[in-house]
């Protein structure tokens, strides 16, 4: 079965396509890839990006027409959708309802499967993947807001995100120690241009840093992450905010754009930090600061921590950045070897051989799990 993966993100387009059998459906790494692409711009046509599968001097394909399934990473599915689902016309509505409260990143996956169908046709099935659904074993206390009690019925609460993938860097994590018969609590860090922490005890998610939205939890590229709310009644209270300019400034003039006034990539940060540029060492302190006080919450969560997971564009290429947050971190018995930390090339166990939790860096494969999903479900 040849499964077609799509990742549409608020400021990307990636695609996989993979050859998998029944028998697939088990294994836990990435398995049967034959083709990978991805555009920085998230509106580049689908068409265009896939068009070398069945054109050019590269092609592996004859037409379209030998794509067997489609599978979509969709960042929020809501109070109903906490599981994948195959993609039908009740859940294309679903999905829209929820885009409410994630717009750029839901409509990316809407646009993606109206785009799949015009391509493919309507017989080609399709399966969205949903973030948030690793995140439904929540317990209520960590799913709870503090507000009134009508909040809860109204379906406002702690839904999590980057789900697809702290899933998979949690199975990831068991394998690679060997921990197939403990009780392995893992804190999994996806640090990318989208940033959030989760607490996964046995595979499941008990806590995380993102919330109702995706605008909550740690700073990222250009969101803000959790502040106090207050902040804003102040702005509107001032005058001259609305709802749309804050909006605005919280999803796209924040984080370590807004505080760096260079860019939201870590990498030119660092760059300007060591250029000794203040408002870039700012923000890289007030980023490490958030990253390390919310390993240990969620730590506290699960009352421990085996291991510690690095995953995401930042977490997977950036040494500098992971010294700096396991620097202060040796209360909860992490000990970072820097020689293995300075050379990974791939999924790695960098901790230091006195380290009593294991420090890994794992290899987000959220197109991977996409697949399997399709694979499992059709």
């Amino acid at each position: 079965m040849k499964i077609l993966a799509l990742n549409a993100g608020s400021s990307s387009l990636k695609a996989s396509l993979f050859e998998l059998t029944r028998s697939d459906t088990d294994r836990s790494r990435p398995h049967g890839l034959l083709w990978e692409a991805e555009r920085a711009d998230s509106q580049h046509s689908l068409v265009e990006l896939l068009a070398p599968l069945w054109s050019g001097r590269e092609a592996m394909l004859s037409s379209p027409s030998e794509i067997d399934a489609v599978g979509h990473r969709v960042v929020h599915g809501g109070s109903d959708l906490q599981e994948s689902a195959p993609v039908t016309s009740e859940v294309l509505a679903e999905i829209a309802r929820a885009a409410e409260y994630a717009p750029s990143h839901n409509a990316g996956a809407l646009g993606a499967m109206a785009s799949a169908t015009a391509l493919f046709g309507a017989d080609v099935p399709q399966v969205a993947v949903f973030d948030t659904a690793f995140h439904r074993t929540l317990p209520p206390a960590a799913f709870t807001y503090a507000g009134p009690y009508a909040w809860l019925e109204q379906g406002i609460r702690r839904f999590g995100f980057h789900g697809v993938n702290h899933e998979y860097v949690s199975q990831r994590a068991r394998e690679l120690l060997n921990a197939h018969d403990t009780d392995l609590r893992v804190v999994s860090c996806h640090l990318g241009s989208g940033c959030s922490l989760a607490a996964i005890r046995n595979g499941e998610s008990v806590d995380t840093t993102m919330g109702f939205t995706p605008l909550d939890g740690l700073p990222m590229a250009r969101r803000s992450g959790a502040i106090d709310p207050g902040i804003l009644l102040h702005l509107l209270r001032l005058g001259g905010a609305t709802v749309d300019s804050l909006d605005d400034l919280l999803n796209h003039d924040s984080g370590l754009a807004g505080l760096s006034g260079t860019s939201g990539d870590m990498r030119t940060v660092l760059v300007a930090v060591d250029a000794g540029n203040d408002r870039a060492r700012l923000a890289l302190d007030v980023f490490v600061h958030h990253v390390r006080q919310g390993i240990a919450a969620m730590a506290a969560s699960m009352g421990g921590v085996n291991a510690l997971v690095f995953t995401g564009g930042i977490g997977e290429h950036s040494p500098r950045v992971r010294a700096e947050i396991c620097a202060s971190l040796g209360f909860l018995g992490v000990v970072l070897d820097e020689k293995l930390n300075a050379g990974v090339v791939d999924d790695a166990d960098i901790a230091d051989g006195r380290s009593r939790t294991r420090v890994l860096v794992i290899v987000a494969q959220e197109n991977w799990m996409i697949a399997r999903e399709c694979l499992r479900l059709l």
